[in-house]
C-alpha cells in the first residue's frame, strides 16, 4: 500500500532525541509511505513514490497529518472494579498517601482484581485496548501490580499475554509486584520485599520461560515511594531481578526524592518514571546515561496537583524524555497519548514538535523498542496516524475531541468512528 499526499509527514526518523535536541520532526510536506509485508518500505515525496510505485494500492492521505503511531511506555492497564469513590474523596481533600495507608487506593484496587476472574478482567482490559488504539496508540506497556501475591499476579501476566496475543495493539508487558506493600504484610515490608525476592520473581522467571520462551523477559517495575517500598528495598528487587535477567524500570519521586532515578541509573534500567519530585542530582545522573526519564502528566492532573516533571531541567541536563498516560483506576483513567500531550504542552513546557518526539521514538526507546517502532524509516514495523487534521500542531492546540483518523497497525488499515474503530 502506498499512503501519499500527507499535508505533513512527521518521520521522526534518526533514533531517540536528548535533551535540545527534542523535537526533531523529520517533516515532510506532500509525503508518502510505502508498506510491504507489515513494514514500512520507501518514505519519500508523493511524487517520487507514486512514479516508482504505480501500480500501488493507495491511500489519500490529502489535508492530513500522517505520523508514527503512539507509544504509551507506562501504563497499569489490568484491574478489576473502580475508585470513583476514592475521587470524591481527593477532590476533598483527602492525600493519595494517605488513602493509601488507611487500606485504600492501590489496595482497594486490589482486592477487586484477586476477586475477579481472568475472563472479566480481560474483557474489562480489552475495552480499555481498544479506546486507546482508536485514539492513535499502536503500542503500550502494560504493568500487573494489582494482585500483589504470585498467583493473581501470573493471572494478571497470563491476561496480558492473552490480549498481546489478540491485538491489534501490541504490549509489552512489565512485572510490578512491588506496586505497594500487600495487606497480609502491612506490618511487615521488609517481609513482603524478600518475598518477591526470594520467591515471586523466581516464579515469574520460570513460568514466563514455559507459557512465552519466544518472548524476552518481561520488564520488573518497584515503587520506590514513601509509604511504599523504600530506597533500599528498591534495590534489593531491582538487583534480585537483574540478576534473574529481568530488564527493569522504576517508579521515582512521584511524591518525595528518594533517589530512585539514581538508582535506575546505577542499574542500568530502561527507564525511571515519573519524576515530579526529582533532585538536580537525580537529573544530572539521568542525562548522562541511557536511562529514559518517562514523565506521566496526567497524574498530577488527577491528583489535582500543581507539580508536574520539570521537563526545561531534564532537557537541560541532555535527558532522553518520554511521555505516558500513567492509565488506572486511580490517579489517571486516561486512555489517550492526545491529552498526555496537551497536559506536557501546557505544564511542562513543552511544545507541541517536542511533545511528539516524546510519545513516539523517544516513548519507543523507553520500551526498548526503539529499533522496531516510534518512527517511519524503512525496516520498521509499518505503525502510523492518519490525523484528520493538515497540521501537526493540532496536537497540544487542541483537547476533549479524537484527531485521528485512521490508524495503520502493522499495515493494516483502521478507521476510526467515535472512539472506536472498524477495518477499512
Amino acid at each position: 500500500m502506498l499512503i501519499h499526499s500527507a499535508t505533513q509527514l512527521l518521520t521522526l526518523q534518526g533514533g531517540p532525541q536528548r535533551g535540545r535536541d527534542l523535537g526533531k520532526l523529520g517533516l515532510l510536506e506532500n509525503g508518502a509511505v510505502l508498506i510491504r509485508d507489515e513494514k514500512i518500505a520507501a518514505v519519500g515525496s508523493s511524487a517520487e513514490l507514486r512514479a516508482a510505485y504505480p501500480g500501488e494500492p493507495t491511500l489519500d492521505a490529502s489535508g492530513c497529518v500522517v505520523m508514527p503511531g503512539f507509544v504509551d511506555p507506562h501504563t497499569h492497564l489490568i484491574w478489576g472494579g473502580d475508585r470513583a469513590n476514592e475521587f470524591e474523596m481527593k477532590m476533598a481533600g483527602a492525600k493519595y498517601l494517605d488513602i493509601l495507608a488507611a487500606g485504600g487506593g492501590i489496595i482497594s484496587t486490589v482486592r477487586a482484581t484477586r476477586t475477579a476472574s481472568i475472563e472479566t478482567l480481560i474483557a474489562q482490559t480489552r475495552s480499555r485496548l481498544l479506546r486507546m488504539f482508536a485514539c492513535g496508540t499502536t503500542t503500550a506497556e502494560a504493568k500487573t501490580g494489582y494482585g500483589l501475591q504470585t498467583a493473581t499476579e501470573l493471572r494478571l501476566l497470563k491476561a496480558l499475554l492473552r490480549l498481546d496475543d489478540e491485538g491489534p495493539l501490541d504490549l509489552a508487558i512489565t512485572f510490578l509486584g512491588a506496586h505497594a506493600i500487600a495487606p497480609e504484610y502491612k506490618d511487615n515490608p521488609q517481609g513482603y520485599t524478600d518475598l518477591i525476592c526470594e520467591t515471586m520473581l523466581p516464579i515469574v522467571c520460570q513460568w514466563w520461560q514455559t507459557h512465552a520462551p519466544r518472548l524476552s523477559l518481561p520488564f520488573v517495575d518497584v515503587f520506590c515511594e514513601n509509604k511504599a517500598f523504600d530506597l533500599a528495598q528498591s534495590r534489593q528487587i531491582l538487583s534480585k531481578a537483574r540478576e534473574l535477567g529481568f530488564p527493569l524500570k522504576i517508579h521515582a519521586d512521584e511524591f518525595d526524592n528518594l533517589g530512585g532515578a539514581s538508582l535506575a541509573v546505577e542499574l542500568g534500567a530502561a527507564s525511571a518514571d515519573h519524576l515530579v519530585k526529582t533532585s538536580d542530582a537525580d537529573i544530572q545522573a539521568l542525562g548522562k546515561s541511557d536511562t529514559v526519564a518517562v514523565s506521566l502528566p496526567c497524574t498530577p492532573f488527577g491528583l489535582a496537583e500543581h507539580n508536574y516533571t520539570p521537563a526545561r531541567k531534564i532537557l537541560d541536563a541532555g535527558c532522553i524524555l518520554a511521555l505516558a498516560t500513567d492509565c488506572n483506576p486511580g490517579t489517571a483513567w486516561c486512555e489517550t497519548m492526545q491529552f498526555a500531550i496537551v497536559l506536557a504542552c501546557r505544564y511542562m513546557g513543552l511544545s507541541p514538535a517536542q511533545a511528539i518526539a516524546a510519545s513516539t521514538i523517544n516513548s519507543a526507546q523507553a520500551i526498548c523498542r526503539a529499533d522496531k517502532i516510534g518512527s517511519i524509516e524503512p525496516g520498521k514495523q509499518a505503525d502510523l496516524l492518519v490525523l484528520s487534521v493538515p497540521d501537526y500542531r493540532h496536537l497540544g492546540y487542541r483537547f476533549g475531541t479524537n484527531l485521528v483518523k485512521q490508524v495503520v497497525k502493522r499495515g493494516r488499515v483502521y478507521s476510526v468512528d467515535v472512539g472506536y474503530y472498524r477495518t477499512a
